[in-house]
């Protein structure tokens, strides 16, 4: 059984803006929001995203992070063994995921809104 973020332990997550977790999480759980995924397929559509062409997701790092995520209750998993070929182990957000994902939203806009207001700071500070 998955254990659930406490609301003493979300202060503790990446979405509280702590850390940016080098904005892994809200890549995979906005993947996840479209529907279930194998984990190649989510670094796959990651390294499709805007801002990570240019450096791809490392994979056993993608396969960490869900792990973590897992044990906190933001995503689930069963294995998929209906292709042909090896079983993968398929992911899925959960409730607790999207309302982190949530929560994320309201982080990174906060830090897009810090960003600009310290470029305008720089570019003062610098001349441009």
């Amino acid at each position: 059984m998955a254990r659930k973020l406490s609301p003493a332990d979300a202060n503790h997550c990446p979405c509280s803006g702590g850390t940016l977790d080098r904005l892994i999480q809200p890549a995979v759980l906005a993947v996840l929001a479209e529907g279930p995924l194998h984990g190649y397929r989510i670094a796959e559509r990651i390294g499709a995203m805007p801002g990570y062409e240019e450096e791809r997701p490392d994979l056993s790092g993608i396969y960490r992070i869900l792990k973590t995520m897992e044990a906190h209750g933001l995503v689930d998993s069963d294995w998929d063994i209906s292709a042909s070929g090896p079983a993968k182990k398929s992911y899925r957000i959960t409730a607790e995921g999207r309302i982190c994902l949530k929560r994320w939203v309201t982080t990174l806009e906060r830090y897009r809104a810090n960003l600009t207001r310290l470029l305008k700071t720089a570019r003062k500070a610098s001349g441009r």
